[in-house]
């Protein structure tokens, strides 16, 4: 399930630090978190997806790991994302 572009530049400007910052933990795990609320809503109405649930098994995954590396490393920054995300640190 693919987010469209305009809708992946709105959480990127939102969450960038910088102007034109895509790769930074807090822009990833915004996508992330899209993403998987996405595919969460496509799960409710087609249950037998199971190739989509490994799908968002894993991107669950990748923002948890992506959203302990950023609490690590500056924990501000990870309460912070925390918090407009819906994770808790």
């Amino acid at each position: 399930m693919a987010l469209s572009s305009d809708y992946k530049k709105k959480i990127i400007d939102d969450h960038a630090t910088v102007k034109g910052d895509t790769g930074s933990p807090e822009v990833q795990i915004a996508l992330l978190t899209a993403q998987v609320q996405k595919l969460i809503d496509h799960l409710k109405i087609h249950q037998k997806d199971s190739h989509s649930r490994r799908g968002l098994l894993n991107m669950i995954s990748k923002r948890r790991r992506l959203f302990n590396f950023l609490v690590r490393m500056d924990k501000s920054r990870g309460e912070t994302i925390g918090k407009k995300v819906g994770m808790a640190a």
